[in-house]
């Protein structure tokens, strides 16, 4: 009876201590290091307190970073999960035939793409002299429209951000797909029968249903748009002048450009506490487990 009582904690434990060494010690050790002075050329470690975080919130950049991060996060959430949940609401309807698996994969392959593939490719497609966004607004005489587009501080960030929402769109309405798929036909026949038209079934039934795949997908868009990191570093590295500066760069340059370990740690411990706080507030405000 005590080796069956045994066996579950023995599956339990590879488990836990992998994420014990790579998650949470990570994290504590990171916390520490935020309080020091540390270089990776030298072993020496020089207490200084809050100075990291003194320095990390008055640097004039600091506001622009955070600023980014959220219009990431904002647009993202519209688009990826606003979007990403009307197309697998779309997918999974009459409307879409016998190609719903064919739709399914168009969407999702550009999720699968490398990020600094998809970097480069849209650096080439930003390009002001022969890129294709230029080019086609030439073709269509529109040359008014044309810009530096990764070049302009003002459109820089809207421009890495646009490149995202091509790509992980997709990986939204996958993953929305699986939780309509879930839906109890019985409710959308009862539903039909109650006179409700496609709009009324969609706001008062299915929306009602996927509450709990939404709350997922909007806690990993908010989450992915605090450690961006990839989309900024091979298009603009931050660029022009700090205009589409990321905490995710940031953090990088501080780390092994500067070679300031203390300030990067500082910063890594920002992103913990906002993408945890945020994802416990949504969790709360969407009474996360409640019928």
């Amino acid at each position: 009876m005590k080796k069956k009582v045994l066996v579950p904690y023995l599956y339990i434990i590879p488990g836990l201590f992998m994420v014990l060494f790579f998650v949470y010690i990570p994290v504590v050790s990171n916390f520490i290091y935020s309080f020091f002075r540390l270089s990776s050329y030298s072993a020496e470690k020089i207490f200084v307190g809050f100075e990291n975080y003194i320095k990390l919130f008055t640097d004039e950049v600091f506001l622009i970073m955070i600023r980014n991060n959220i219009y990431y996060a904002v647009i993202s959430l519209i688009v990826q999960v606003g979007i990403g949940t009307m197309l697998a609401i779309l997918i999974e309807s009459k409307y879409s035939g016998k190609f719903r698996n064919l739709y399914r994969n168009i969407y999702f392959i550009p999720a699968l793409i490398s990020l600094t593939a998809v970097g480069l490719l849209f650096k080439f497609v930003y390009s002001p002299d022969i890129g294709l966004l230029n080019s086609a607004l030439r073709f269509l005489n529109l040359d008014g429209l044309t810009h530096a587009w990764l070049g302009e501080s003002k459109l820089a960030i809207f421009c890495v951000i646009a490149m995202s929402q091509w790509q992980f769109t997709g990986y939204i309405t996958v993953l929305m797909v699986v939780a309509v798929q879930n839906i109890p036909k019985e409710y959308l026949e009862a539903a039909e029968i109650d006179g409700a038209g496609p709009i009324k079934k969609v706001i008062n039934v299915m929306l009602p249903l996927v509450k709990e795949q939404l709350l997922v997908c909007s806690i990993i868009t908010i989450i992915g748009a605090f450690k961006l990191f990839t989309e900024i570093y091979t298009t603009t590295s931050g660029g022009p002048g700090n205009s589409s500066q990321v905490l995710g760069v940031y953090l990088y340059q501080n780390a092994f450009l500067h070679d300031d370990m203390g300030l990067a740690a500082a910063t890594g411990v920002l992103i913990f506490i906002i993408t945890v706080g945020i994802s416990i507030i949504q969790i709360n405000a969407a009474k996360s487990g409640e019928v």
